[in-house]
């Protein structure tokens, strides 16, 4: 009998490097880096005697930042930057009374999404931020002493995301779509 040998017969693993940030008016190649979504269960204790015992509550998402890297062109600086103004925030000086707004900060970035890819370019996985928007930009640093690339943070703030997998593509497992919640399989 053959030898079964385990990554020859399964399928390849997700890689960190395999993956594209889909936002609306930035080319995907300045995207050089951005986290998967992440939540947090809060809870609430309750003190009896000696004993605390806890329950849990309210789900929380956590904030998504990626980085970009900052070409002459497209020029990310001016994209990070037309994102707050698009959002309803304008200078100071003018006379313009205008605050930025939910509605529009969520219209500025679209519906951010990021896809897991395979090998051959194909979408794997793919986490959407629903009613997402932008929370904290840093525009890099310059300094003489090195020669890197200048990189842009940004930092979005989102209500809930939306997963959703390709059909086949991950094997023993259900997704609840009404939820968009991935569960092992029976």
């Amino acid at each position: 009998m053959a030898e079964k040998k385990f990554w020859a017969d399964a399928p390849a693993p997700k890689r960190a490097y395999r993956f594209v940030l889909r936002l609306a008016g930035i080319d995907q190649w300045v995207i050089t880096k951005v986290n998967r979504p992440s939540l947090t269960v809060t809870e609430t204790s309750h003190q009896y005697l000696n004993h605390t015992f806890y329950y849990p509550g309210r789900v929380e998402y956590n904030t998504v930042s990626f980085t970009m890297v900052d070409p002459l062109t497209p020029n990310s600086t001016g994209y990070a930057l037309a994102l707050i103004s698009q959002s309803g925030y304008t200078l100071p000086a003018t006379k313009n009374f205008e605050t930025i707004s939910k509605a529009e900060a969520i219209k500025a970035l679209n519906t951010p999404q990021i896809v897991t890819i395979n090998d051959q370019g194909d979408d794997v996985e793919s986490f959407q931020l629903i009613n997402a928007w932008v929370k904290n930009i840093e525009l890099g640093e310059f300094d003489y002493g090195s020669e890197d690339l200048v990189n842009i943070s940004v930092e979005m703030r989102y209500d809930f995301v939306k997963y959703e997998v390709k059909e086949g593509s991950i094997g023993n497992a259900v997704l609840n779509s009404s939820l968009g919640v991935f569960r092992p399989g029976n």
